[in-house]
Order: structure tokens, then C-alpha cells, then sequence
């Protein structure tokens, strides 16, 4: 029994979302239908690509090769329909891209608008995790990361550094405590990541300045919102500053933080030429709007 090129396409949406009606959500069609499709792939193939959990459906070591080989076809029929439509000068299909919530909320919304408006037959989805996405899952076909790894068959390249500081609002500021110096910090409420929910040695600015957070948020954007709320003060990144103009940086003589996002994709990903025009537009998209926003700060 030969497999059918289309149950691949099942299968990859059953891997990305680990579940069958979630598949069958985004393929449009109903759970028992991509149920039936999976098995039918597994017999043609001879192996179980599943196992079924409480967490939902995971991949088998058969599963895990064969995804990486399903995600190239599904490239090169996208690639295929661009050029057979004569499109091959634009970008189509969907392009799924992970990054932590910082870049994903500030930076990634100017950036992708700008590729769409240029590429209208291109579907672009955004996941903003607080925590590293799985590129071997195929969670996504590229990921933002602010470190890179260390391990697996993935290309790394670093996009921009950035700049983050210590801001209040000047609600909080007029009832605050004097704030002259990183001293001073123990008089004041500091807001940050939870500490057990820091899923990056990048992100653990708190560690060494205060010895409690009060308030607290695995979501760099629910710490903004606290601070644009006069709950207390915390450390930004320069380029959200713009998007809370009632925020200003303090301190910022006294401490300054440089970190780096990183573009991770998977190794295999290098040949096809649809993803390597998106990487590019993206890494300068992002560069450019760092800049842009560092300088309104």
C-alpha cells in the first residue's frame, strides 16, 4: 500500500498541534476524518507515528523521522504552487514563526505587517511563548530565540542586540521613595519574571538587585502593563518604551542590559529557497525596527 502525499500534510497538523480535533480545526476538516487519515498513513508505512497520552498525541521515533521529511515535501509543493501561478517573485502559503513574548508583541507586529503587505498570498502566524519553541515538533518553522543552542541538526543566526533599562511611570514615581541609585531598589516595589518560570539565563535580570518581587509575570508584557499601572517599577526592553509613553527609563546612568535575539531554523530548511527569502526579510525587518524603536525610547 503506497502512502498518500496528502495524509502527510494530516499528519505534519497532528504533530504541530498533538491533538486530532485541533488538526482537523485548522485543516477544516472534522477529528474522526484526520483520525482516519493518520491511520491510514501508519499502515502504509508499517509503524506507529503516534502515541496517544493524557498531554494529547506524540510523536514516535517513527514519527520523529518522518516529520522532518513531511515538512521538506510540504515546502517544495509550496514553492511548486508559487512558480506554476507565476508568483515566484512573492511568497506564499504559511509560515509559522515562535518568539518569547517581548519580540513577539513589540517587534514582530510593525515587521510581519510590512512582509504581508508585500507578499498578500502569504499567511503569517505569529506564537508568542514564554518559553523556548520546538523546532524538532514542528511548533514552528522558525523560531526568535535570545540564546542560541547549543545542540540539534538547526542553523543559528543573530539578528540584532537590544537594549533594556530600569522604568516607572511618573504616577509611581511621584508617591515613590527617592530613587538615586540600585540601592535605593529595596525601598521599592520590583517588578519581574516569576523566578521558577525564567526558561532563559538571558532573562534573569532580578537575581543580584532585589531580594523579593511583589509583583510578578512569566509575560514581559503583563510586567509593562503593571508598570504603565503605577504598580511599581521594572526592567524594559527599549523598544517596547515607545508603545507606553507614560513609561520613562530610570536609573539609567546607574544599570544598562544588553541581550541579542537569535533566528533559529531547522538545518534542513537552507535549501529551500521560500524560507531562506522570509528569513532574510525578517532578520532586516527586525534590525530595522530595533533601531527605529530604540531611538523613540
Amino acid at each position: 500500500m503506497e502512502p498518500h502525499w496528502d495524509d502527510l500534510r494530516v499528519f505534519l497538523a497532528v504533530a504541530r498541534a498533538e491533538s486530532l480535533s485541533e488538526a482537523g480545526r485548522r485543516l477544516k476538516v472534522d477529528p474522526a476524518t484526520v483520525g482516519r487519515r493518520v491511520a491510514r498513513l501508519e499502515e502504509a508505512l508499517g509503524a506507529p507515528l503516534f502515541a496517544k497520552s493524557p498531554q494529547g498525541y506524540a510523536l514516535t521515533d517513527a514519527g520523529q523521522r518522518l516529520i522532518a521529511h513531511a515538512a521538506r515535501a510540504e515546502q517544495a509543493m509550496g514553492e511548486a504552487v508559487e512558480e506554476l501561478a507565476g508568483k515566484a517573485g512573492q511568497l506564499s502559503g504559511t509560515i509559522r514563526i515562535g518568539a518569547p513574548d517581548g519580540c513577539a508583541n513589540f517587534l514582530l507586529p510593525g515587521v510581519c505587517a510590512r512582509i504581508a503587505a508585500e507578499n498578500p498570498d502569504l499567511e503569517i502566524q505569529i506564537v508568542a511563548l514564554p518559553r523556548v519553541v520546538n523546532l524538532s515538533k514542528r511548533e514552528a518553522d522558525m523560531a526568535i530565540a535570545v540564546s542560541p543552542p547549543t545542540a540539534g541538526r538547526l542553523s543559528v543566526q543573530k539578528l540584532s542586540e537590544y537594549r533594556l533599562h530600569f522604568a516607572a511611570s511618573a504616577e509611581y514615581l511621584e508617591t515613590a521613595p527617592p530613587l538615586e541609585s540600585l540601592a535605593d531598589l529595596a525601598a521599592h516595589r520590583v517588578i519581574g519574571y516569576i523566578p521558577d518560570m525564567i526558561f532563559d539565563k538571558e532573562l534573569d535580570y532580578l537575581s543580584d538587585l532585589a531580594d523579593r518581587l511583589p509583583l510578578a509575570s512569566n509575560s514581559i508584557s503583563v510586567q509593562l502593563n503593571l508598570i504603565r499601572h503605577a504598580a511599581g517599577l521594572g526592567i524594559v526592553h527599549d523598544f517596547a518604551l515607545p508603545s507606553a509613553p507614560e513609561v520613562k527609563k530610570v536609573l539609567e546612568a546607574e544599570f544598562s542590559l544588553t541581550r541579542a535575539f537569535y533566528l533559529i531554523r531547522h538545518d534542513d530548511d537552507r535549501r529551500l529557497e521560500r524560507m531562506n527569502r522570509f528569513a532574510t526579510a525578517l532578520a532586516e525587518g527586525i534590525r530595522r525596527e530595533v533601531t527605529m524603536l530604540e531611538r523613540a525610547a
